[in-house]
């Protein structure tokens, strides 16, 4: 039946004619307003910078980065952990602070422990990736001098001290 119905010939009329307009569309106020866009990529990933000397205090870091592109940066997104060499450990949360600047100074710190720092660049249109880590190291603890072990003659003194530091300490000054 399909096969004989297609074989017919048809004739259609329609009994009301179709009243079609000729429309002419002007994109010219959309292209305007495209143009007339900023849009500006996701910044690339800054660069940390390694501690500098004298950066650090027994409970403080100084920390600096920059951009090696002329990328638009809202802000950054500072982040850091300690340095732990146990797996799991609840001192390892890491700290995420937002920053303007391409440098944060960073309190309430262990002395003498190693922090790793990394850092990101955001702006409108989305986040950098991250810049490669950096370790810091703050300062370590002053020693407690041993009041009851001092010794001096005419020419000397011996002073004995003890660190508090866990993590071993490379020299000590002793001034007079």
């Amino acid at each position: 039946r399909l096969e004989e119905f297609l074989k017919q010939e048809v004739d259609l009329e329609l009994s009301v004619l179709p009243d079609f307009e000729e429309r002419v569309i002007d994109f010219s106020e959309v292209e305007q307003r495209m143009n007339s866009l900023n849009t500006i990529p996701a910044p690339c990933a800054p660069v940390i910078n390694p501690q500098a000397p004298n950066a650090a205090t027994g409970t403080s870091l100084r920390v600096c980065w920059g951009l090696f592109s002329d990328d638009t940066v809202e802000w950054y997104q500072l982040c850091y952990k300690p340095v732990s060499n146990e797996r799991c450990s609840e001192e390892q949360a890491e700290h995420m602070l937002k920053v303007k600047e391409t440098y944060c100074t960073i309190t309430n710190l262990l002395p003498n422990t190693q922090y790793e720092f990394w850092v990101s660049a955001l702006n409108a249109s989305g986040i950098s990736p991250p810049s490669e880590r950096a370790v810091y190291v703050t300062a370590p603890s002053p020693p407690t001098i041993k009041t009851k072990k001092i010794r001096s003659c005419e020419n000397a003194a011996l002073v004995c001290w003890e660190s508090r530091d866990i993590n071993p300490v490379d020299s000590y000054t002793v001034e007079l």
